[in-house]
């Protein structure tokens, strides 16, 4: 705000004496402006904003950091208000929760108060109120002892020790200023605003496992201060300032503090109707897994090794002399005012994740939208830290927009009322112009139904030698009985196509008939694999068909069966999540893989029908004792043999599918179509992950390797990241519709809408760069993964760099390709914790040299160092992008 508009929109007016407020915008303030301002003229400094002090007060820029500035801002309230000050409450410091020293401290909190205190001593100064901590002083050893104001000083850490340090300064250079130094205790309010109170309430509201253990006493307990009840506290110290002593320590706290594990209780029975179960552990063991989880796995997380130092500490107030010369008693305590606190998270668990500084994306899936949730206004971004006293610091969330994390007000209501026709309208409009899609159907029905009568005659004599060789080979039934029930497969498929395609066109009979047509072109990708298709005319139009009947049935016309609710709802972005993943962008990559992998499977299947009488290979000649190459030696061992079918063809069926799906359905198809997305996963993940491992055995079982099969599996490989965060949110859609209430199966297969989350009608196809900024979201590539990928690759050449051979060769070949592909799929941050796997690989690497033969000495020493570097880049999890998940945030570590 600029300083005319400041000086406009506030002027203090309150009709009594001049208090200045330094920190005007911060949380403590907010309550001390509103409990002042009736009897006070009402003057907040503070950095300019916004936030901005909030009305009455007016506002003056200041900055503690700047000698010029300080003179500048009090030069400006000796010319609005004149030399005569009642009462200057200093609140403003630095603040951070590291517990290391910072020069920020001396900077903003020690110098800065010497520069507030110099420049006031040329006005008529009243009282100045220091806001301390209670933190200065030692903590007792038991709860049964009391911290008074002649209790021994003692700062733990670098916050409260600034405090001792300011306070000495003001003890040096106050001159004729009284001074109050006010010893608060740690704040919160209804809401919490209560940076250790918010992340104790919270672990126990996620379930999280860290919330069932403490590293100190169970009984330690701390005393805390209603905000309310502090800014009483300073009404009444300003109110009977010239009753009170030149120099006056001074603590502000509830007496009577809850221990750690009665909090846990209380909370634990209010969010989960039931006792919370705490359970002490060593002091070394908590501030090894700590330092573990910060500095090696390079996680973010709010406890810091010196808050387990300060775990049994006690402090509980004497507030005698505030009794007795304020006649100050709080009238709140914490034990009663948990239950309203959680109540608050209950009732819009989003707002008061915001409200107190956590991962609000942690819980959108948990929102409630029916009840308003409590604004945090101005004063939110002083909020304070718990009990760590009154210090400024926490990050500032104001700034923040919650729209595009799935938070934009009235999102949930676009589709209401007032739409329901229009949209109703264009999704007739639209599924009349795809009709053609269906009457297609037929014509391909037909087409296929009349196949048999145009094919070559396919006679063992017309055949090839490698048909023939296959029929032998396999042991399978004779050319012409396979070509003969393929034929009548085609026929009796042809028409049920066109009958089902038919009946697609009728509103009574489409839901069914438009699924029964896609069933019977799977059919027809599984048919020439069952018989052993001995024409390669035939496989392809099957293949062919196959693919274009199920995108004509349900990829080009709406799909049926899905929930009007769910088409009719425009988010696509999830609760939480600062992104779709279910763009085009996001799933183009994927089809680009599985293209890659159907184009060398045919070529394998081709070879494993008797289709083609070599396979194409570049580079592995396989045995010098077998005329076939590697690939034709992997394509048809033992291995390929125990699947009844080509297994190559079950790749292409694979490839086909996911290539189908991947082009299925909208950005929003994580909730309109879970099923799909489900089906998805289970082809790209867990398939996929099987698929590599057959493949990185190959050299190992059978002694070669295939060119084709490992383009295949490094497309399989790239698609995991890829499809991961949609899977994802297609889980946390299910889970949220599961505690909605909801039917799970109606809406596992129909989809729904949803009541939180936002739109996103951004083209990221429009150019390349867009395109490409899209595609990656939710994909970062630290430089430990691609130095584990790289220690992956030399240990599956270690039998050419080393030697190695026997045991050890294959152990670096299993164990490099695994690595391979645990860092791979860990490129997606949805994932990034799987990296940890590569340790337990790390620690075989350090012990195989002693256990396996086949390795020299140069072998071991590189087997040795290539493990624990590995298990060295597995712990940091590297920098992570900006993008959220909701609640999978908490996984990414």
């Amino acid at each position: 705000m600029t300083e005319a508009k400041r000086s406009e929109t506030s002027s203090g007016q309150g009709g009594g004496d001049v208090v200045l407020i330094t920190g005007a915008s911060g949380f403590i303030a907010a309550a001390v402006i509103a409990k002042l301002s009736d009897r006070y003229t009402v003057v907040g400094l503070d950095r300019a904003g916004p936030p901005d002090p909030p009305p009455p007060a007016a506002a003056i820029d200041f900055d503690l950091g700047s000698d010029e500035a300080v003179r500048a801002a009090l030069n400006e309230v000796r010319a609005r208000y004149g030399n005569r000050i009642a009462s200057v409450i200093h609140l403003a410091a630095y603040y951070d929760i590291t517990g290391e020293p910072n020069p920020l401290y001396d900077k903003i909190t020690v110098q800065g108060t010497r520069r507030l205190i110099d420049g006031l001593q040329s006005f008529e100064v009243e009282q100045f109120v220091f806001a301390s901590t209670m933190l200065v002083h030692k903590p007792t050893a038991t709860p049964e002892e009391r911290i008074n104001e002649e209790s021994p000083i003692g700062a733990s850490w670098a916050y409260p020790q600034s405090k001792v340090d300011t306070e000495a300064l003001l003890h040096e250079h106050h001159g004729k200023i009284p001074v109050v130094y006010l010893r608060a205790a740690g704040v919160y309010d209804d809401d919490g605003r209560s940076a250790f109170l918010a992340q104790q309430i919270s672990q126990i509201y996620e379930h999280r496992l860290v919330s069932h253990f403490y590293p100190g006493m169970l009984c330690a307990a701390q005393s805390s201060v209603h905000r309310d009840d502090l800014a009483d506290a300073v009404l009444r110290l300003v109110d009977r300032r010239r009753d009170l002593p030149a120099e006056l320590p001074l603590l502000i706290g509830e007496p009577d503090a809850p221990g750690y594990a009665e909090i846990q209780d209380i909370v634990g029975e209010t969010l989960h109707g039931e006792g919370w179960r705490t359970i002490r552990i060593p002091q070394p063991l908590a501030k090894a897994g700590i330092i573990l989880q910060n500095e090696a796995l390079g996680s973010e997380d709010f406890i810091q090794p010196w808050m387990i130092d300060s775990s049994n500490d006690h402090y509980i107030l004497d507030i005698s002399r505030a009794r007795s010369l304020l006649g100050w008693e709080p009238k709140h305590n914490l034990r009663d005012t948990l239950p309203t606190i959680v109540a608050a998270l209950k009732r819009h668990p989003r707002a008061w994740y915001r409200n107190n500084k956590l991962n609000e994306n942690l819980v959108a899936w948990n929102d409630n939208p029916v009840s308003k949730p409590a604004e945090s206004g101005h004063h939110q971004a002083g909020a304070v830290a718990g009990m760590a006293g009154m210090g400024h610091g926490g990050m500032d969330h104001s700034k923040m927009d919650h729209s595009k994390m799935g938070h934009e007000p009235g999102a949930a209501a676009k589709a209401g009322h007032a739409g329901h026709g229009d949209h109703m309208a264009m999704m007739d409009r639209d599924e009349r112009r795809a009709r053609w899609a269906l009457y297609a159907n037929i014509g391909l029905g037909l087409w296929l139904a009349s196949s048999p009568l145009i094919y070559d005659s396919v006679t063992t004599e017309s055949v090839g030698a490698a048909a023939r060789f296959v029929t032998v080979d396999r042991g399978l039934p004779s050319v012409e009985w396979r070509a003969n029930a393929l034929s009548i497969s085609d026929f009796v498929s042809g028409l049920a196509i066109a009958l089902f395609g038919a009946l697609s066109l009728s509103p009574r009979t489409k839901t069914w008939a438009q699924w029964a047509v896609a069933f019977v072109g799977i059919w027809l990708f599984f048919a020439p694999l069952i018989f052993w298709s001995p024409s390669a005319a035939q496989y392809n139009n099957n293949l062919l068909i196959g693919s274009a009947v199920i995108a004509l049935s349900v990829l080009v016309p709406m799909m049926p069966g899905m929930s009007m609710a769910g088409m009719m709802d425009p988010k696509n972005i999830p609760p939480g999540w600062t992104y779709s993943p279910s763009t085009d962008a996001q799933r183009l990559p994927i089809v680009a893989m599985g293209l890659i992998g159907l184009l060398t499977s045919r070529i394998l299947t081709a070879y494993q029908l008797g289709h083609i009488d070599t396979a194409w290979e570049p580079f592995f000649a396989g045995s010098l004792t077998d005329p076939r190459n590697g690939t034709e030696e992997i394509i048809t061992s033992d291995m390929s043999k125990a699947w009844p079918i080509p297994d190559g063809g079950l790749g292409t069926i694979s490839y086909v599918l996911e290539i189908l799906m991947a082009v299925m359905g909208t950005r929003d198809r994580w909730r309109t179509m879970p099923w799909m997305v489900t089906f998805f996963g289970i082809l790209v993940i867990p398939l996929g992950v099987v698929s590599i491992y057959f493949i990185i055995s190959q050299p190992i079982v059978i002694g070669t390797w295939s060119t084709l099969a490992l383009i295949a599996a490094l497309a399989m490989l790239i698609m995991i990241p890829f499809a991961l965060d949609e899977v994802i949110a297609m889980g946390q859609f299910l889970g949220w519709a599961k505690r909605r209430g909801k039917p799970l199966i109606r809406t596992f297969f129909q989809g729904d809408a949803i009541e939180a989350g936002a739109e996103d009608t951004s083209d990221a196809m429009a150019s390349p760069s867009t395109f490409w900024a899209d595609a990656k979201k939710g994909l970062t590539l630290p430089w430990t993964l691609t130095a584990s990928i790289v220690i992956g690759a030399l240990l599956m050449l270690t039998r050419v760099l080393f030697g190695t051979e026997g045991g050890m060769a294959n152990s670096d070949h299993v164990v490099g390709a695994l690595v391979i592909t645990v860092a791979i799929i860990a490129t997606a941050e949805v994932a990034r914790a799987l990296r940890l796997i590569n340790i337990a690989f790390g620690a075989w690497l350090v012990a195989a040299p002693f256990l396996l033969d086949g390795v020299g000495h140069l072998g071991a020493v590189a087997s040795v160092v290539a493990g624990i570097a590995l298990i060295g880049l597995s712990f940091p999890r590297g920098k992570r992008s900006a993008e959220h998940y909701a609640s999978w945030d908490k996984y990414v570590i």
